[in-house]
């Protein structure tokens, strides 16, 4: 449920809640209209909790970019300091590929 939908579901419960005056048989219109507005309030949390865990705008983005310069030079690559594992193979000469025997 989208953040649109949740405003919706509260504006018609609060519509249903506060100026619907009609009464039914076995209906309660302002119990109706109560339901919404707690639905559309956690489908909009659940919304919004979503939306910054995914990237968000400003400061709910869990990625951020900072650069620091020192001195007046440029800022070190990112990964400046960190080792690079690297891994030799070395092939030895031995029988030639083929099925085993």
């Amino acid at each position: 449920m989208g953040m649109a939908v949740s405003l919706f579901l509260i504006a018609v419960g609060a519509i249903l809640t506060w100026a619907v005056t009609a009464t039914t048989n076995g209906l309660d219109v302002n119990t109706v209209g109560v339901i919404l507005m707690i639905v559309g309030l956690v489908g909009l949390m659940l919304s919004l909790v979503f939306w910054s865990s995914w990237g968000g705008v400003g400061g709910f983005s869990r990625v951020t970019h900072r650069e620091v310069y020192v001195d007046g030079t440029a800022p070190a690559p990112v990964d400046y300091g960190r080792r690079r594992r690297t891994t030799y193979v070395e092939e030895q000469p031995g029988p030639p590929a083929g099925p085993p025997l």
